[in-house]
């Protein structure tokens, strides 16, 4: 299917992000998966999102086999063994290296399918997908709260969980609350009700309003990563007004005008998946021109084929790395739909009940 809608007297269409469907399409696996790029490595939650986004662009034999994928992939304990691409070196000056990149069982990666199930039932109507992947998705879920301590927060890993690595990771812990929030509506959805769940996320967020040094505990002087600024509201912890107020304190540190999100706070690279999420962020808060305008930015970051580049270094004016990921592309399409209310689906990564 193909999405169209007019609003406020305009039309608003996803063809024009038909190439950055095209990156994912060729990255996908015979057997379903989603890798960041060709070869490249793969995790659950990136690719969750590369599947509500080519559900979005009407792609739905591509989105079965990744739904499929993610049942055949899910160890015994709920989880997935996710691989962390952000820790892959660099090849050389402009490409990352194509080599296998450490593996850990993320309670964020493991949470998210449950997020892009949602998604399908929103989009399509349809909710017998999400019957035949509600076990997958109650697993995983309970994987994730068997790792969340007294006080709210959950561990970023089974690995290190109750070791001396264990932390809990801001941007993570507020992804993680979206997913129960989607979780919690399937379980309503499927006849399957997870009263423990709604105790687990109340204490989430309890945990992500008032106990701030539960989080990045391994890093001295606070997070340098955009994520951990506007994640919270992202994911729905934050009401708007405070939301807008958390978002003001580091608007000129993060933002570059005319350009995008800075990825970390102290370098001059400006990344598209960064960017979208602050769109949709900035959309979940209502403010929506703000929304448009970090969004049109991103246009800029495209190659002839309309597919965006990973990030854009401003000082040397070049786009680097020069890689084109899977999740970059994901995210592009998913913040269109939100910032110009395309699909039916088009605010499930902008409200929370």
């Amino acid at each position: 299917m193909s999405f169209v809608l007019q609003r406020h007297g305009r039309s608003a269409t996803l063809k024009s992000l038909r190439g950055a469907a095209e990156v994912m399409l060729c990255a996908q696996t015979p057997g379903g998966a989603i890798p960041w790029f060709e070869g490249g490595p793969w995790d659950p939650w990136n690719h969750a999102e590369c599947l509500m986004a080519l559900a979005a662009m009407g792609e739905d034999e591509a989105v079965e086999r990744g739904f499929n994928h993610l049942s055949e992939a899910q160890l015994p304990d709920g989880s997935w063994l996710g691989e962390y691409g952000n820790a892959l070196p660099m090849a050389d000056r402009l490409r990352l290296s194509r080599e296998p990149a450490p593996a850990f069982r993320d309670t964020n990666f493991a949470a998210y399918p449950a997020t892009a199930l949602w998604h399908h039932v929103r989009l399509t109507g349809d909710a017998s997908v999400a019957r035949r992947h509600w076990p997958m998705v109650r697993a995983a879920i309970d994987f994730v709260l068997g790792l969340q301590h007294p006080a709210g927060d959950v561990s970023w890993s089974a690995e290190g969980h109750g070791t001396g690595v264990d932390d809990a990771l801001l941007a993570g812990n507020s992804s993680i609350y979206k997913s129960l929030d989607c979780a919690l509506k399937l379980a309503d959805l499927v006849g399957d009700p997870q009263p423990g769940w709604e105790a687990a996320q109340r204490r989430l967020r309890r945990a992500i309003l008032c106990e701030p040094e539960r989080f990045g505990r391994a890093r001295s002087g606070g997070s340098a990563f955009a994520m951990d600024w506007y994640y919270p509201m992202l994911g729905g912890v934050f009401s708007p007004a405070a939301g807008l107020a958390r978002l003001e304190t580091r608007w000129r540190v993060f933002v570059k005008p005319g350009l995008g999100c800075r990825c970390v706070d102290d370098q001059p690279w400006v990344t598209v998946a960064e960017s979208c999420e602050l769109a949709m962020a900035l959309s979940a808060l209502g403010s929506h021109r703000a929304a448009a305008t970090m969004l049109d930015w991103q246009f800029a970051h495209r190659g002839a084929d309309g597919a965006f580049w990973m990030g854009y270094q401003f000082e040397e004016q070049i786009f680097w790395p020069e890689e084109r990921p899977t999740w970059t592309q994901a995210a592009a399409i998913l913040a269109f739909d939100a910032v110009n209310q395309v699909t039916p689906a088009f605010d499930v990564l902008t409200t929370s009940d």
